[in-house]
């Protein structure tokens, strides 16, 4: 029998695509797009809106605290 080696063909080099970013890259990258469209609030502002956030926690606190003591109240004579 005679020796016989099979060559292998090489493929031709396929051009290289550009790489698809996976899902965690495009999320990222359109979510800084997104954020650079963003117009933000000036130090100013953002003080002024924390203060009215801070203004309205507060006084809703005390708004249901007093509602709470007095259906605690309430309760405590019907019940009592």
């Amino acid at each position: 029998m005679a020796d016989t080696k099979i060559k292998k063909t090489e493929k031709p080099a396929k051009p290289s695509a550009p790489k698809k970013p996976n899902k965690i890259a495009k999320w990222w990258n359109e979510t800084i797009g997104e954020l650079r469209k963003v117009t933000w609030p000036t130090r100013e502002e953002a003080l002024h809106m924390t203060k009215i956030v801070l203004i309205v926690v507060f006084a809703m606190a005390v708004f249901l605290g007093i509602v709470d003591f007095l259906f605690s109240e309430l309760i405590g004579t019907i019940v009592g």
